[in-house]
């Protein structure tokens, strides 16, 4: 026994993660399937080398041969050589835009410096983008092909955690305004989500453990089996276990494609993707998106939904605890930070999801299972005072 863990249940640990590797030892592939708009996303590792060959399979009837890769300097330096190289030996006439990392480059400045390249470029209607970076460069690329030429190919290469296993998939493209996050957007499917896991291991640790928030909220939105995954191979997952990302990855993807293709517009059932997201957004607006990465407000947005599921009693006590210890495992932050609940209550009042008086939150059931449910802001406030209180209350203890 080794700090309570038997052999026994070390060996089947370790089992579980060998039968993942080998049934995924090839590109795993997941369909969004949404009629004339679906497409793959393709699952595997050290496949960045072969882009080129996957994107000329679609040139015949959906793209051209010309594009434009958009990324960060950083993700430049590391991996540029190699994607342009693929690309150009697939026969690919490639032109690069430089965008700096960071949600601040989400703006519309930043559509219109690269709309700037393409006109300057010549780009066509059959010409691509392929956003090669994490859930900033995916949207912001993704909306600059919306709105170019009233829409061009694009191509999803996402390369962090949150990227890789949310934001790329779903055709939800959009950037910020001053008074809030994505509230100038568009619903515009990509032509391929192509995911190489290799590339996470250039990410620091941080950003490994703030992309695992999408990853937790799946679990607690539609797989209960998903959340067990977790909480039992959190040390692997955080040493960056091949098998175990594979599998975190492909499934985080299956949840996402199949909520997609019920409700691509977010007209109901793929509200229960938010969950987390109402308060998390809150904070990021309230700091001016410092502070804190989009994966750690999200991580106390998924606490703060927990406690107020408790409080509504829609869940229990344990859920919310067993959610808790799950975030504190993997690294994330859960407390409420010290800001001005006016300030967090006006920026959940300017959410997307707000109908009159009430705030469409999703709240928990029990693991695996969530509803959506108005919430009067009165109640909102009630939990922020209470959960504020109790940590308090803790803190002093």
């Amino acid at each position: 026994m080794r700090d309570g863990v038997t052999l026994k249940q070390m060996t089947k640990s370790t089992q579980v993660l060998r039968d993942i590797a080998e049934r995924q030892r090839r590109v795993a592939t997941v369909s969004v399937p949404l009629g004339e708009r679906s497409y793959s996303i393709e699952i595997g590792h050290g496949i960045l080398s072969k882009f080129g060959d996957r994107l000329s399979q679609l040139r015949s009837n959906r793209i051209g041969g010309k594009v434009a890769i958009v990324t960060n300097p950083s993700l430049m330096k590391l991996y540029g050589s190699q994607l342009i190289k693929s690309l150009r030996n697939a026969g690919f006439i490639v032109t690069t835009i430089l965008v700096p990392a960071g949600e601040r480059s989400k703006s519309l400045s930043w559509v219109g410096r690269i709309i700037d390249k393409l006109v300057e470029e010549k780009f066509e209607r059959r010409s691509a983008l392929i956003a090669f970076g994490g859930g900033v460069i995916g949207d912001l690329t993704g909306f600059a092909a919306a709105a170019y030429l009233r829409g061009i190919p694009y191509v999803q290469i996402p390369t962090t955690v949150i990227a890789q296993v949310d934001s790329s998939v779903g055709g939800k493209t959009a950037v910020n305004h001053e008074k809030g996050k994505n509230l100038i957007g568009a619903f515009y499917q990509p032509q391929l989500v192509f995911i190489d896991i290799a590339v996470l291991k250039s990410l620091k640790k941080r950003e490994i453990v703030s992309g695992l928030a999408e990853v937790i909220k799946y679990g607690v939105i539609a797989d209960a089996t998903l959340f067990r995954f977790l909480e039992d191979h959190m040390s692997d997952i955080l040493a960056l276990d091949v098998s175990a990302w594979m599998h975190l990855v492909k499934r985080s993807c299956e949840i996402k494609a199949a909520v997609v293709s019920v409700d691509e517009r977010e007209a109901g059932r793929r509200r229960v993707l938010n969950y987390g997201h109402t308060f998390g957004h809150a904070i990021e607006a309230v700091t001016g998106y410092r502070g804190y990465s989009h994966g750690e407000a999200i991580g106390i947005g998924m606490d703060f939904a927990a406690n107020l599921s408790a409080l509504k009693q829609t869940c229990s006590h344990t859920t919310m605890l067993r959610q808790r210890e799950l975030l504190k495992s993997a690294g994330l932050p859960y407390a409420i930070p010290s800001l001005s609940k006016v300030a967090l209550m006006k920026a959940m009042e300017r959410d997307k999801k707000v109908i009159s008086a009430m705030v469409n939150f999703v709240l928990v059931d029990r693991i695996g299972r969530v509803r959506i449910q108005p919430v009067e802001k009165l109640a909102i406030r009630q939990a922020l005072k209470v959960t504020s209180d109790r940590r308090r209350q803790l803190a002093f203890l």
